[in-house]
């Protein structure tokens, strides 16, 4: 892959190792400038590690990274020209806001002045007007992540990492946050990459989505092309396609044929991988019908209502389908015990051929 001279980020064949263990395999990363890149991953799968070698903090075994055409692979972390925003807030505790968020201009030699006027313009943008002089200690959670956010962007970085900067927060702040990062990078034109483990957080704030398992690109795209059509079982089960049932799929004259025990075979006019397959579905695709329903288009699975809960605007059912439990939300009440049909809408499926080392269903 050839360096865009047009890209913020260009990250090629990228190589890194922990002693002798290998942790990123040969990553391939373009960045367009302005453009907002989340990386997914659960635990120990290298998107920190990747936002760490791009920063500098960590050193590449091999491989590229230009940042706007020039390869900084070799570079410290100050020569690189980016911030960085991390998980902990990383503030010096006994200065005061004013002293936390001019600290990159002052090393940078900027005059008091200067540096005044451009924070004061920074806290107007991020609410903290009126908090110049008040101890980081004295502030609520969601303020000093807005200090941190502050400083990062004081010095007017090109480019900002993030590095999972809301997860201490809670839900309701980190909601308000998330919204106002992404303002701001519209606002002042950014490149930005937001290492995350939360879906949601990915979804609402990114231009793309990198989900990385086991330290390679398991797929990349817009939030809706990965959620919608997720390209191998590890990426649709992550986005929360975590159901599944195993079918059978057979050539018909008007598409396939679709079976699965204790089901009627459903004719679709769609394309899957003939033979044995795992459907992955998330709980909100399933919906309840007559047992002995057909409806075009869907696979209906007689099973029974086990469990019934209410957490505000509809019912949550537990359906159990042979040994299996399925969860399923409804608008309607429903009685337990009661037969019912589970249905799928196939064109809702992410179907993949069956792993045999697998065998049978498997949630």
């Amino acid at each position: 892959m050839n360096s865009s001279p047009s890209a913020a980020i260009d990250i090629h064949d990228l190589h890194v190792s922990y002693g002798r263990q290998r942790v990123l395999h040969g990553v391939d990363l373009s960045v367009a400038p302005g453009e907002f890149i989340a990386i997914l991953g659960s635990s120990g799968c290298g998107k920190t590690t990747l936002l760490r070698t791009v920063a500098g903090f960590q050193k590449a075994a091999g491989g590229a990274i230009r940042l706007f055409g020039r390869d900084v692979v070799n570079m410290p972390p100050e020569k690189r020209g980016m911030a960085m925003m991390f998980q902990s807030y990383a503030l010096w505790p006994h200065m005061t806001v004013m002293g936390n968020v001019g600290y990159g201009l002052r090393l940078r030699g900027v005059p008091k002045d200067e540096i005044r006027t451009r924070v004061a313009k920074i806290l107007k943008m991020l609410n903290l007007s009126g908090l110049e002089d008040r101890k980081v200690t004295n502030l609520s959670g969601g303020q000093r992540q807005r200090v941190a956010l502050g400083r990062a962007l004081a010095i007017e970085p090109e480019i900002l990492l993030l590095d999972e900067p809301l997860s201490n927060l809670d839900a309701k702040v980190r909601v308000q946050l998330r919204s106002e990062l992404k303002s701001l990078q519209n606002q002042l034109g950014f490149t930005a990459i937001h290492v995350t483990h939360d879906r949601e957080e990915a979804m609402t704030m990114a231009d793309r989505i990198v989900v990385m398992d086991a330290g390679r690109i398991a797929q990349m795209g817009s939030p809706k092309e990965v959620f919608d059509r997720p390209n191998s079982p590890f990426v649709a089960s992550f986005m929360g396609a975590e159901n599944t049932i195993d079918l059978d799929v057979n050539p018909a004259s008007k598409g396939i044929e679709v079976k699965a025990d204790g089901a009627a075979a459903t004719a679709w006019d769609g394309r899957a991988p003939p033979g044995r397959v795992t459907a992955y579905f998330r709980d909100d695709v399933a919906s309840l019908v007559d047992p002995n329903a057909r409806i075009d288009g869907s696979i209906v699975l007689p099973g029974t209502i086990t469990q019934r809960t209410y957490p505000g605007g509809h019912y949550r059912y537990v359906v159990a389908i042979a040994d299996r439990h399925f969860t399923v939300t409804d608008d309607d009440y429903h009685e337990l015990d009661r037969p019912v049909g589970l249905r799928l809408p196939l064109a809702s499926l992410h179907l993949f051929p069956t792993d045999p080392t697998k065998g049978g269903n498997h949630a």
